[in-house]
């Protein structure tokens, strides 16, 4: 298993509390940023920022060796977590898209074929349109919530093939710009990495507007789990202030909650906000 990725900006000083956030990396730009401005106003607090996949957010958070646990499921989707031991913050909507190497000649695929091709089904990219070319499929690891979301709204549970995986959405964008014929997902803010381009699924375009109204189905909310066992004074300050970074939220490629035009349950059920 990949090491945990951690960003850590030291404080000392007598009396300050450690916080550690950890979880979701398709979360962690957003909570790395906010870490940093807030840290920058609140000297005596500590924020610690960890990777691992959502899976590892919700366990520790449950556990207690997280005081955050950052996700981007339910912690209802994630058998073995006791959801009622924790406390969720929906902190914004993220959407996630299909990506391929950018020299292959495809750029719509249906969710048909997008189905086939992640079970292993379709194994030339010449069979959707392309080239001659061998498709590579690269995963998400097992804790992965964007895996969860992707293989639950991009592939309507199917199962995906076996081949290799990568946990951090940074990698998976490396793998991919370095692999011919390679396929995988990310978060939107990965999309336009180096060596690597989003694809439309029936023609619908992967954008913020298409999410906000569900037309874009594969997306998710990012939670900030904080344990209920626990005094959360400092947690709920730094969630408080995750949220209410518009800005950053913007830049960074997420959406905020208050901009949906439907809301979505932990069983997958969208109803349209009035």
């Amino acid at each position: 298993m990949a090491s945990l990725g951690l960003f850590v900006l030291t404080a000392c000083g007598a009396g300050n509390k450690q916080v550690t956030a950890g979880g979701s990396t398709a979360l962690q730009p957003m909570v790395e940023h906010a870490s940093m401005a807030y840290m920058k106003q609140n000297p005596d607090d500590i924020i610690m920022v960890q990777g691992g996949g959502s899976g590892v957010g919700l366990a520790q958070v449950v556990a207690g060796s997280f005081q955050i646990g950052n996700s981007d499921i339910f912690a209802e989707e994630k058998s073995g977590i006791d959801a009622d031991k924790i406390i969720d913050h929906k902190v914004a909507v993220i959407g996630f898209a299909p990506i391929i190497n950018k020299n292959i000649k495809v750029s719509n695929l249906t969710q048909e074929q997008m189905i086939d091709i992640f079970s292993g089904k379709i194994t030339n990219w010449k069979e959707v349109g392309g080239q001659d070319q061998k498709i590579t499929v690269i995963g998400r690891a097992a804790g992965s919530g964007t895996r969860v979301n992707f293989d639950k709204y991009g592939l309507n549970g199917a199962t995906e093939v076996n081949g290799p995986t990568q946990d951090a959405s940074g990698s998976v964008v490396q793998l991919v710009g370095q692999t011919p014929g390679a396929i995988s997902y990310v978060a939107f803010s990965y999309t336009e990495k180096p060596g690597v381009k989003a694809v439309t699924v029936d023609g619908v375009k992967p954008t913020y507007d298409n999410v906000k109204t569900n037309a874009w189905k594969i997306w998710s909310y990012e939670h900030m789990y904080t344990n209920k066992s626990k005094d959360n004074t400092i947690e709920n300050k730094f969630i408080e202030y995750v949220q209410n970074d518009k800005k950053t939220l913007e830049e960074l490629g997420y959406i905020r909650v208050s901009e949906m035009k439907v809301d979505r349950d932990a069983d997958g059920n969208v109803t349209k906000i009035k």
